[in-house]
């Protein structure tokens, strides 16, 4: 477990641009505090620091083929490396370490860029083809582990955080509006959008080729989830089996291993599959709250690691802790991502931190895969009801049959109502999206935060920043050429590239290494992934109880007690803590960093601020806010403690011209 930085040029690299790179490698201390390393020359600038897990002594990075003709820098694990070594060791392929990263080196060697196919595991890597001069910078294909770009027409930069790519003078702070409008729409910003002017992220499930003669820059998908073979056979005896797979290779590690526990299915059964491997090795971590209100599960993890002999850990936290460091963590997070519970997954990850549990399991990705979460099913069945129109157009002019989807089912009925409530309240005057093709618009965007945003962000945005923000459709990530095929398909890939990906693995992953500590997700193992939507595609189970075919394939590793539980894992008291939080900083936003510049108008800053108008759509918009303000002052600051020559207070872009200028020439030359 590691994070990456580098910089290829298509021309010689200067002295200025490797002070930048190794900034950022110093930036990233926190995802490898064990040491660094580094490869340049000419053209090519690329480092790491390292977190050792495997092969703790000759595991060194970069990791070198045979011949030194392939150099490459890594992050994450992969997790059927011994598999691999095995069959690359018997074509006659020599090892210089018992790293699982350096099969990615020799895989390269017989394939090339279709290596990636072959591993099984969370990873983002830059492999150097010294000889080719080529760069293949590559992510696993669920997005467990982040690569953030800025792109130049001679040039590519890349790190594992954001935040290190501003503390390395990379590029300026500067807002995005576009992405702003979809963090106040979704609460987090979906790939490849992120909030900074001139950074994106690549895509989960892609890589990205630069070869330097002739200068050429090539991204390619090369995995979709939507893309799983229909599988045969009985799901629950399927899925049983790929459990027992991934159980085998989640526990791989030179380091203690732990388990986020709760009282819920997916942890007790991450936890049951890892402690079978390994009796009385693993360790069992667990996170309460004083007065043990009914979010408090530390008795039911209690009694499940007691059943499975694991060592047992707990953590209390405190509403002042969770007050005290709201700004961190709204900068720790690396993208601003509106959800309360990201508390959790820090607290937990320092707990295990604390007790010298480098390697943490989570049960994070079941719900999604497995039908989970009722808003989901309820968006989905009031989809599969429009989608029996051929012509949803046809009813634009009734205005009230517009808001049914075809079809009386409880779900549609239930959409009906909401988007009622909007047009009563007005709300349906002010969304960005009213000239989007209906009869196009999955049902996915029913929720009530969605909705509700199209109102708060024009009663906030000032009208400049609106001007350029609107351009930016929340729904077109919902918009969905007819005929709409296989909803329950569509359904899930969807929701596994958007909630999954950008508020749980990415808070995952980011309030996990602050502590220094790797996050293994068991469940979003892509050929579980594959296997459920391959199995949906012959037998639909939407229709069936919550997370019927996992409960029914776990139902011997978790007791019958917890098998019928609503799912809670780490759900923290909320609404306790936004409270809190609101009292403590509220008064942050009248003259704040948003205000300042241009994002929120002053009067919205204000109505916000007055302790006396608490009206819940407020409560909700305050939060967003507090986060976004937070989470800007401390990527301003990371901006300008460089030592480039621009400065941190750069307004949002008014124009092209601007962004031309701003994006393309005051970084590149101070660089």
């Amino acid at each position: 477990m590691c994070g990456i930085a580098g910089h290829v040029s298509r021309i010689i690299r200067t002295s200025g641009q490797v002070a930048a790179v190794r900034r950022m490698n110093r930036a990233m201390v926190h995802r490898g505090p064990d040491g660094d390393g580094e490869y340049s020359d000419d053209h090519a600038h690329i480092a790491m620091r390292r977190l050792s897990i495997i092969d703790l002594a000759g595991g060194w990075q970069p990791l070198y083929n045979e011949d030194r003709s392939l150099a490459v820098v890594a992050n994450g694990e992969i997790y059927n490396h011994v598999e691999l070594r095995a069959e690359l060791e018997a074509r006659g392929h020599r090892f210089a370490t018992h790293s699982d990263c350096e099969t990615v080196l020799h895989l390269y060697e017989e394939l090339g860029p279709e290596c990636i196919h072959k591993l099984r595991g969370m990873f983002a890597f830059a492999l150097y083809d010294i000889k080719n001069k080529r760069v293949m910078i590559g992510r696993d294909r669920l997005g467990e582990k982040p690569i953030y770009l800025v792109e130049r027409p001679d040039e590519v930069w890349f790190c594992s955080e954001l935040r290190c790519l501003l503390a390395g003078g990379v590029i300026p702070f500067q807002l995005d509006p576009g992405p702003i409008n979809l963090y106040f729409h979704y609460n987090y910003i979906p790939e490849p959008y992120t909030a900074v002017k001139g950074v994106r992220k690549l895509p989960a499930g892609s890589y990205l080729l630069i070869d330097l003669e002739p200068w050429k820059v090539t991204e390619k998908r090369y995995w979709r989830l939507s893309d799983a073979p229909p599988v045969e056979g009985d799901p629950p005896t399927l899925i049983r089996e790929e459990l027992e797979r991934i159980g085998d290779l989640i526990i791989r590690a030179d380091v203690p291993v732990g388990v986020a526990l709760s009282g819920g299915v997916d942890s007790t059964m991450v936890a049951a599959l890892a402690a079978k491997r390994r009796p009385g090795l693993i360790h069992a971590l667990t996170v309460g709250y004083p007065g043990r209100p009914e979010q408090d599960e530390r008795s039911l993890a209690h009694e499940t690691a007691r059943r499975l002999e694991m060592p047992f850990h707990e953590i209390e936290v405190h509403p002042r802790e969770v007050v005290e460091l709201f700004p961190e963590r709204a900068l720790w997070r690396d993208d601003p991502i509106a959800d309360p519970a990201g508390h959790g997954y820090y607290s937990v990850s320092r707990l295990a931190k604390n007790n010298g549990i480098p390697v943490l399991l989570q049960g994070q990705g079941a719900d999604e895969l497995f039908w989970g979460y009722g808003w989901v099913r309820d968006s989905l069945e009031a989809s599969i009801a429009k989608s029996g129109s051929e012509n949803g157009s046809a009813r634009r002019g009734d205005p009230f049959r517009r808001l049914l989807p075809n079809g009386l089912t409880p779900a549609s009925l239930k959409f009906a109502a909401s988007r009622l409530s909007q047009r009563w309240l007005g709300w349906a005057q002010a969304h960005p999206d009213d000239g989007a093709p209906e009869d196009q618009l999955i049902f996915y965007n029913g929720n009530a935060s969605y909705q509700r945003a199209r109102w708060l962000v024009r009663r906030m945005f000032t009208p400049a920043f609106a001007a350029q923000a609107f351009r930016h459709d929340p729904s077109s990530i919902f918009r969905r050429p007819r005929p709409w095929g296989d909803l329950p398909v569509m359904f899930t890939e969807l929701i596994c590239e958007t909630y999954l990906l950008e508020n749980g693995i990415v808070q995952g992953d980011r309030l996990s290494m602050i502590n220094s500590v790797e996050l293994r997700l068991p469940l979003c193992d892509y050929r579980l992934a594959e296997l459920a939507v391959g199995l949906r595609k012959t037998q639909p189970d939407h229709r069936l109880p919550y997370k019927h075919w996992l409960k029914t394939a776990a139902k011997d590793l978790v007791p019958e007690n917890l098998l019928n539980r609503p799912k809670r894992g780490f759900t923290p008291p909320h609404k306790t803590w936004m409270t809190h939080l609101i009292d403590a900083y509220r008064l942050s936003l009248e003259n704040g960093y948003l205000v300042e510049h241009g994002v929120i108008a002053p009067q919205a800053a204000a109505e916000m601020t007055n302790h006396r108008f608490r009206l819940p759509i407020w409560t909700e918009a305050i939060y967003k806010t507090l986060v976004l303000e937070f989470w800007c002052r401390g990527m301003a600051s990371a901006a300008a403690q460089t030592a480039m020559s621009f400065t941190h207070r750069v307004p949002f872009v008014t124009s092209a011209a601007d962004s031309d200028s701003r994006d393309g020439g005051d970084a590149r030359d101070a660089v």
